[in-house]
């Protein structure tokens, strides 16, 4: 029975039969694909192997102290290019993603047919994950930072754009229609009145973006696209938990320091 309030009072109202059917009939058809999803998710799980997971990853844990702190100066240079990957990669997709925004925005975009196409590319950007984006790079540019730098980038259009384009369809449109009264044009009416109110949103996302780079170009050179992933993987095939412990320890370094930067951005923009 949903809660109403009518003059100040509370007051309960029974809902209708149909009402109530459908929402049990919701209720059941949501515990079926569970169930369903359950099921084949169990069968193809060998839980025997869960039977000791404990102590296999506590066995891991203790094969990974103490670190090999001996390669960390070989590693701060894939480190340097994981963040040049994250850093670069980011700033293209700020670049593409901006002026897709205007073009997907309701109150921006000269044309619905524009819109569509724009809306298209930030959809297609955001259904393919990173690591995949570098996967398809790798195997047309070849293996390097450039295509780690291409994949984050072709990642953070979706992201940049959705965010950014969704901040521009909420201004107000009061200072839009002040300048419009004016005489302006439309370029002199993005700049100043669409602009100023979303440069917070802008920088925001940006930054925020970014910070979610630093730990996506992380992995990426478990697929050959640079970085410190390459080292991780190295590590990892060789077995030599130690160092794959060190590499850890700088990949947390890095993020804590992305996460402060990000921050210290945020808080002088707000």
């Amino acid at each position: 029975m949903p809660l109403t309030e009518t003059n100040n009072t509370v007051a309960w109202q029974r809902r209708e039969p149909k009402q109530q059917l459908l929402i049990w009939a919701a209720w059941f058809v949501g515990l079926v694909l569970f169930l369903i999803c359950w099921k084949v998710i169990s069968d193809n799980t060998i839980w025997e192997f869960l039977e000791d997971a404990g102590v296999q990853g506590m066995s891991l844990i203790n094969r990974m102290i103490p670190p090999d702190w001996s390669i960390t100066g070989s590693l701060m240079r894939p480190l340097w290019d994981t963040l040049n990957i994250a850093t670069v990669g980011t700033a293209l997709g700020v670049a593409i993603a901006f002026p897709l925004s205007f073009l997907t925005a309701r109150n921006t975009t000269p044309h619905p047919l524009l819109r569509g196409l724009a809306l298209t590319v930030i959809v297609s950007s955001r259904s393919i994950n990173a690591l995949i984006w570098a996967m398809l790079l790798v195997t047309i540019v070849g293996p390097g930072i450039f295509a780690g730098m291409m994949a984050i980038a072709l990642r953070s259009i979706g992201f940049v754009g959705k965010l950014l384009y969704e901040a521009i369809e909420e201004i107000h449109p009061e200072p839009v229609e002040a300048i419009q009264a004016s005489g302006a044009g439309r370029a002199q009416v993005l700049a100043y009145s669409v602009w100023p109110q979303i440069l917070p949103a802008f920088v925001g996302t940006a930054v925020y973006r970014w910070d979610i780079n630093i730990r996506e170009s992380t992995v990426l050179g478990l697929v050959g696209a640079g970085g410190i992933g390459l080292q991780m993987n190295a590590a990892i095939n060789n077995l030599a938990w130690g160092q794959v412990a060190t590499v850890f320890v700088l990949i947390f370094a890095t993020v804590i320091l992305s996460e402060w930067v990000s921050a210290k951005v945020r808080a002088a923009v707000y």
